[in-house]
C-alpha cells in the first residue's frame, strides 16, 4: 500500500460514494474500485459496509482513515518543511482570526511584509468552532482569538502565545454623547440602554462576560440583538439603536465620528488575547517568523 492509495481511500471515506470520490480524483470509477478492492485483499479486512446509497466504514476503515490522515499530514509537512530550506521564507501564509480581533492583524502584516516581501496572505475569518475546525484540516496555520478558546478540542490540544489584556469599554451612538461625560462613564450608567452583544450560536464567552459585569454593577442589561458580526453590531449603533460593551482593540477600525468611545471607570474587565496552533505539527518557517512578531506585540 503506498501514499496514492491512501489518498484514494481517504477521498471514498470522505465522500461516501466511489463516483463522487472518483470525480474529485478526476479519473474513472472503474480503476478506482479496483484500487479499493486491491487494498482490502492486500489488508485481509472490508473497510466499507457497501449499500445502494452510500459506503459507510468498518471499524477496520475507520482506524485506517485515522492513521492515514496522520500519515498523510506528516508526509505533507515533510515535504513542505523539505522545501523549505532551499526556498527560505516565502509563499502563501494562512490566518484564521474571530471577528473581534480583526483590528489587530493590520499593523502585524504591514510591519511582516516590510521584513518579509515574499509571503503573500489567506485570511479566514469565523467563530472558534470554525476556525478550530479549519486547523485541523490545515486550511489554516494559526488563529488570533479571544480566549479562552471555545473549540471542542480540549486547550492542552494547542500551543498558546498570549497577548497583553484588551480592557472592555463601552460603545454608545453620537447622538447620545450628551447624556454621558466627554470620555469617561460608570457602568450603573448604561442600565437601562438597549445592549448589543457579540455572539453566536457556540461562541458565547465575550457576551457572558460582559452580563455577568453588568449584574456586579447591580443591573440586568437589556438586551436587544445578539449578533455574530462586529460591522453590523457597529453600524446599528450608528444609527442609535443600543450601545455595547467592547474590547478597546476592536474601536482602532471604526472612527469615533460615527459612534462614540467611552472608557469605563469603575470596572476593570478584560478581555483576554491570544495566537494559536496545533501542537506537535510543523509550522512554516513564515508561520513560525509571523509568531515571534507577536511576542514584542503591545
Amino acid at each position: 500500500m503506498d501514499m496514492r492509495q491512501l489518498r484514494y481511500f481517504l477521498m471514498i471515506a470522505q465522500e461516501g460514494q466511489i463516483t463522487r470520490a472518483a470525480k474529485l480524483l478526476n479519473m474513472e470509477q472503474p480503476p478506482l474500485s479496483r484500487q479499493l478492492k486491491q487494498m482490502e485483499e492486500e489488508l485481509g479486512v472490508r473497510l466499507f459496509d457497501r449499500n445502494k446509497m452510500r459506503l459507510k466504514l468498518t471499524a477496520a476503515g475507520v482506524l485506517l482513515m485515522q492513521k492515514a490522515e496522520m500519515l498523510l499530514n506528516q508526509f505533507d509537512e515533510s515535504i513542505k518543511e523539505v522545501k523549505e530550506l532551499e526556498e527560505g521564507i516565502r509563499g502563501v501564509l494562512s490566518i484564521g482570526s474571530v471577528v473581534s480581533c480583526i483590528s489587530l492583524l493590520p499593523k502585524q502584516i504591514e510591519l511582516f511584509r516590510e521584513k518579509h516581501p515574499q509571503v503573500t496572505f489567506k485570511l479566514s475569518e469565523g467563530d472558534h468552532y470554525y476556525l478550530g475546525d479549519q486547523l485541523e484540516k490545515r486550511e489554516i496555520e494559526l488563529i488570533l482569538a479571544r480566549l479562552p478558546f471555545e473549540a471542542p478540542k480540549n486547550q492542552q490540544h494547542y500551543e498558546i502565545l498570549h497577548l497583553p489584556s484588551d480592557p472592555f469599554v463601552a460603545v454608545i451612538p453620537s447622538a447620545w454623547a450628551s447624556n454621558f461625560g466627554d470620555h469617561k462613564i460608570k457602568m450603573k450608567e448604561l442600565a437601562g440602554y438597549p445592549f448589543l452583544t457579540l455572539k453566536t450560536d457556540k461562541t458565547t464567552r465575550m457576551h457572558e462576560q460582559v452580563v455577568e459585569e453588568c449584574k456586579s454593577h447591580g443591573f440586568e442589561p437589556t438586551i436587544i440583538c445578539e449578533c455574530s458580526s462586529v460591522a453590523i453590531i457597529m453600524s446599528l449603533i450608528a444609527q442609535g439603536i443600543g450601545a455595547t460593551v467592547f474590547p478597546k482593540s476592536v474601536m482602532s477600525s471604526f472612527p469615533n465620528t460615527v459612534v462614540k468611545m467611552l472608557e469605563i471607570q469603575d470596572a476593570e474587565f478584560q478581555s483576554e488575547v491570544g495566537v494559536l496552533w496545533l501542537k506537535d505539527r510543523y509550522l512554516s518557517k513564515s508561520a513560525q517568523q509571523f509568531i515571534d512578531s507577536f511576542r514584542t506585540f503591545k
